[in-house]
């Protein structure tokens, strides 16, 4: 089962709510997910109702108590934000009958969504964000799958469980280049191109047009693949709406859409009041890397690896299996990242409790002794420093000095 850490997530999170939001990009399997926890051992019966379906979503969005009675709970409620008047009805029945796990919702338009449960669900709602597969639920260890933080506890574990599979650049590359969709998973790279041209076309563009209302789709076709060729750079408005010829304030639209659905992640840069030699500027990365591999037309996995894009890539994966370690484990996670103006770089922070753990990325298999030095740029901080990783491509971890690890990507 490809799901299983995100499976036990669920059903441990509904033991404790209510209400159940699952949130992430179409297409991530949300809907299989939730019918896989709903069949799990000792689970109570479970109606299902799609608002895909244009009579269900007629009648939630007219009637929702009507709605409600002809789908009672314990109920799972399938792309609900085309009806964001059944949260104050949920939140009724939730407060007369006080049992949890009464509804499991899910939604592909995250700030719609939040909108919705922040007027009506507060407190009674727990949030889950689903991406696509991640490398350990691929390799079936999804059981073994913690949040990454490179301390020896976490060494040890993701050692146990990778042992017996290292991973060589081509196949990290070809994980890279396909993606993390489930579907496509399934059917394998010769359905790739068939699969994301008809997500662009039926998915993407759909929910931006719900949305935005854009009528321009060739503008918003390039717009896509601007984005997806700026994945692991910093983000300038300004640049990115002239290459694509709109104004900034519409490259802003457009991109707070793609961030709400999912597919993009905007990693904000460290700050804190104790220096002002931060860069304030978001780094851009796309959540799944076929998709951005796909928009930038790469037609192969090895092209992708020999190609100007391959350390970007590279780092957009990487970043991405670390956010699914966190949110397929039912957990936010705080990532960060360092640049100050003079340009000295930390490509990824994580603050857990009162400590920041320093993360490079680094396309090589041979890292230098001296490749995580950089990480002394942040003993000005004035926060705690824990042990720092270089994620790369050597076949086990290896010590690099007293306080950093070279760790294999295939740990992931």
């Amino acid at each position: 089962m490809y799901l299983r850490t995100l499976a036990k997530t669920v059903l441990a999170v509904s033991d404790s709510f209510p209400v159940l939001m699952l949130t992430g990009p179409r297409q991530v399997g949300k809907t299989t997910l939730l019918e896989i926890c709903a069949k799990a051992d000792g689970a109570a019966p479970r109606g299902y109702v799609t608002l895909d379906d244009m009579d269900a979503r007629t009648l939630a969005r007219h009637d929702p108590a009507l709605f409600l009675q002809t789908w009672p709970p314990p109920l799972i409620i399938d792309e609900i934000q085309y009806a964001p008047g059944l949260f104050s009805a949920i939140k009724i029945i939730v407060d007369r009958d006080k049992r949890n796990g009464l509804f499991w919702l899910t939604g592909s338009q995250k700030f719609e969504l939040m909108r919705g449960i922040t007027e009506s669900l507060a407190g009674r709602v727990a949030i889950i964000d689903m991406l696509g597969l991640s490398q350990a639920e691929r390799d079936h260890r999804g059981d073994a799958s913690q949040p990454f933080v490179p301390t020896a506890q976490w060494m040890s574990a993701a050692r146990a469980a990778s042992a017996s599979r290292p991973k060589p650049l081509m196949a990290v590359f070809a994980q890279i280049w396909l993606g993390s969709y489930p579907r496509l998973n399934a059917q394998g790279p010769k359905a790739r191109d068939v699969f994301y041209r008809s997500y662009i076309q039926t998915y993407i563009q759909r929910d931006v047009q719900d949305v935005l209302k854009v009528s321009d789709q060739t503008a918003f076709n390039r717009f896509l693949g601007a984005v997806a060729a700026r994945t692991g750079q910093l983000l300038n408005y300004a640049n990115l709406a002239r290459d694509v010829d709109v104004d900034a304030k519409t490259a802003k639209a457009w991109l707070s859409v793609l961030e709400s659905s999912g597919l993009i992640l905007l990693l904000q840069p460290w700050h804190t009041n104790l220096t002002k030699r931060l860069v304030k500027t978001p780094k851009l990365y796309f959540l799944d890397t076929g998709l951005a591999a796909y928009l930038t037309k790469w037609p192969d996995a090895a092209s992708l690896e020999a190609g100007s894009m391959s350390g970007a890539m590279l780092e957009t994966w990487v970043v991405s299996e670390i956010v699914k370690s966190y949110w397929h484990n039912g957990l936010q996670g705080h990532f960060y990242f360092y640049r100050d103006t003079d340009q000295q770089e930390v490509d990824l922070l994580i603050e857990s409790g009162d400590t920041l753990y320093p993360v490079e990325i680094k396309k090589t298999a041979s890292p230098s002794q001296h490749a995580g030095r950089q990480f002394s740029v942040l003993d000005k901080l004035g926060k705690r420093i824990g042990p720092g990783a270089v994620l790369c491509l050597v076949a086990r971890d290896i010590p690099l000095s007293a306080s950093v690890t070279a760790v294999p990507v295939g740990y992931l």
